[in-house]
């Protein structure tokens, strides 16, 4: 009878033993743990990363997209920088529905927000230059209303525009770039039901957007997208 209780001894568990393989087994799940936590971070990480990316590859398209379709017209302005928000007149999809107002600017939100604005189509000029005005009060001071017509594109520290004029890339706030061209004679209403304003800020040959975009974006630090007007024989940018 000793002799089988020394053998159910030697068959089981002592206390340390038994103390050994949970203190094993618990560091095991805790290492499990933070491997399957690390990579929930990193997964998470590349998701948010592409989202940015995504955002802004939206953003500069839509960006293309406006000056793609600009009204170079003399009914109404096309363009306009004045160094706080860039506004244009771009034809609407699709282009029967009239024209939009379509402004750009930062504003400092949070550290700062690349943001557009659209109006609603207009028809007239009574409600191109109410569009145009209000543009640029968005900018400025932008009431309940205007945000609601807002889309915040992506964080941003700083962004510069430059025209292509004259062989040379310039500051569009010089005199050259006010330049204005006169409205021929023509009906007192034009192509989309719009009447004829008085005369236009002249279209560079292309215009350089640079972002500064934060550090802590995917795509941080400077983006440059030069756009040539497609009216010089295709569009380059």
């Amino acid at each position: 009878m000793a002799h089988a209780l020394r053998q159910t001894r030697q068959n089981g568990f002592t206390l340390i033993e038994l103390l050994v393989a949970i203190t094993i087994m618990a560091l095991m799940a805790v290492l499990s743990w933070r491997g399957l936590d690390g990579m929930t971070r990193a997964q998470t990480q590349t998701s948010q990363r592409a989202d940015e990316v995504l955002t802004l590859q939206a953003g500069l398209a839509q960006w293309k997209f406006d000056l793609d379709s600009l009204t170079q017209t003399p009914q109404v302005t096309s363009l306009d920088w004045d160094g706080r928000v860039l506004r244009l007149t771009r034809r609407t999809v699709p282009a029967s529905d009239g024209l939009v107002v379509v402004a750009w600017t930062r504003r400092n939100d949070g550290g700062g927000q690349w943001l557009r604005w659209q109006s609603p189509p207009v028809r007239n000029l009574a409600g191109w230059t109410d569009a145009w005005m209000q543009a640029t009060r968005w900018a400025q001071n932008a009431s309940t209303i205007d945000r609601a017509l807002e889309v915040a594109v992506v964080p941003l520290e700083d962004w510069q525009i430059f025209y292509f004029r004259s062989d040379a890339w310039t500051n569009p706030l010089s005199s050259e770039g006010s330049r204005a061209v006169a409205a021929p004679a023509v009906p007192a209403s034009g192509a989309a039901g719009v009447p004829v304003a008085a005369a236009q800020t002249a279209v560079p040959e292309g215009i350089r957007l640079v972002l500064t975009l934060p550090a802590r974006q995917a795509t941080g630090g400077k983006i440059t997208l030069d756009w040539v007007r497609p009216t010089l024989g295709g569009d380059k940018s």
